[in-house]
């Protein structure tokens, strides 16, 4: 990428549409628009302009031109956008005059990362961003919309101003120690030290909400062959998404349908019934079971009504994991199992279904999480908050002015690579290799 240059892209979806909205940007983008559109309206008015490769040859279009003067613009660039009728033989005309006239085709992401570049936002609400064009539910548009409006950044920006206050106070108690400062900007020092790592931590507890939200959560569906699991993930998808057949043994592979409970995305995994297999399929349908449950965010335990239960589900019945007894048009359900008053439930006949639908939503919203605070979303986001309360950790108990001096310091660099503003280069390619084309 050269910043120098003047990009173009489609904007708007791929395909024929009624209307395809091309994005220019770059030192080039007022002459290139005066060379195709005549002379440039006024910045953010759109007009109507006839567009043409070059003045007195044939029209490309008619289209509403918008002309964005940086730094006020997106990227903090000059910027235009044209408007055009979506046919595809329009937009490669138009696309074709850009880059006769100097401009190139832009790469994934790279508006947005000029508009990082150019101080427009912060490297998480360039990841919000990213995260609203992805957006599935209403609970991630709003998470993502917090997040690319600097709700995040807000709070970074807080920690830091008062780390770098603190590393202030601290260096000057180490450089003008001869003055009459206070004698206790160390013992502040810590103490700022000591609370501001609190505060990270309690974001840290957050058991990963916001990477849920943004992922989705995983339920896996464990119990005995013929307990009924792939008629559950029938009945809570609405549709026939797993085989069902009285013979044991039917489920080999881990079958996944993902849906919607309470704004929150959720992967249902039914998985192979879980007993001794001779069959060596089996067996790894078994595995594979397992190892889903192991990573799973949130297990659920189905027995059958009809016969005792099994060893290998009652192994599953821990603390969190939800216990459901289904066929209970065949059998009443037992009182306890594990110790824990299960769901009683007919996945057949829709016999408790509905306040089943109801808990899983509220385990969602718990797992993920839909308030208005400013979430971790990425990996990324934990390690380096992760990183910064440790270095607090550590000037909290340095005995040396200058320990405590380089831990705060160190501290700082931490939450400046979480925003992007330190020690950015190597997680810039990462991040926005995950935008469209045009954004």
């Amino acid at each position: 990428m050269n910043g120098t240059d003047t990009i173009f892209a489609l904007a708007s979806g791929a395909g024929r549409g009624a209307i395809a909205v091309l994005r220019l940007s770059g030192p080039a983008s007022g002459p290139i628009l005066d060379a195709i559109a005549g002379a440039r309206p006024a910045p953010r008015h759109a007009s109507l302009r006839r567009l043409r490769a070059t003045a007195g040859q044939e029209a490309l279009d008619h289209a509403l031109v918008t002309w964005f003067p940086g730094p006020g613009s997106y990227t903090g660039e000059d910027s235009a956008e044209l408007h055009l009728h979506g046919g595809p033989a329009v937009i490669a005309a138009v696309a074709g005059a850009l880059a006769a006239l100097g401009a190139r085709p832009a790469e994934p992401g790279e508006f947005t990362r000029r508009a990082f570049l150019n101080g427009r936002m912060d490297l998480t609400a360039a990841e919000g961003i990213a995260d609203l064009i992805a957006a599935e539910t209403e609970a991630q548009r709003r998470q993502a919309l917090r997040q690319a409006d600097g709700a995040l950044a807000r709070l970074l920006g807080g920690w830091a101003a008062r780390l770098a206050r603190l590393l202030a106070h601290q260096e000057a108690a180490i450089e003008f120690a001869e003055d009459d400062l206070p004698s206790d900007l160390g013992d502040q020092a810590r103490a700022g030290a000591a609370s501001l790592r609190q505060e990270i931590a309690t974001h840290l507890a957050d058991g990963g909400q916001g990477e849920r939200l943004r992922d989705g959560v995983v339920v896996a569906i464990l119990g005995a062959p013929n307990a009924g699991k792939s008629s559950l993930l029938n009945a809570l998808a609405g549709r026939e998404a797993a085989i069902v057949s009285a013979r044991a043994g039917t489920t080999r592979d881990v079958v996944e349908v993902r849906l919607v409970l309470a704004g929150v995305p959720v992967t249902l995994a039914d998985t192979a019934g879980l007993r001794d297999a001779a069959d060596e399929v089996e067996q790894e349908g078994i595995r594979r079971a397992r190892r889903r449950a192991e990573e799973a965010d949130l297990v659920i335990a189905v027995f059958a009504a009809d016969v005792a239960p099994d060893p290998a589900t009652l192994a599953w019945v821990t603390p969190g994991a939800l216990v459901l007894v289904n066929k209970v048009d065949l059998a009443p359900a037992q009182g306890t199992i594990g110790g824990t008053a299960p769901l009683a439930i007919s996945a057949s006949t829709g016999i408790g279904m509905e306040a089943l639908r109801g808990r899983l939503e509220a385990e969602a919203v718990r797992l993920a999480g839909t308030g208005d605070a400013a979430l971790l979303t990425r990996p990324r986001h934990r390690a380096a908050l992760t990183e910064a309360a440790a270095w607090l950790a550590e000037a909290e108990a340095a005995v040396l002015p200058e320990l405590v001096s380089e831990a705060l310091r160190a501290a700082l660099r931490a939450l400046g690579r979480l925003s992007g503003r330190v020690g950015v280069e190597d997680i810039l390619d990462l991040v926005f290799a995950e935008f469209c084309i045009g954004k």
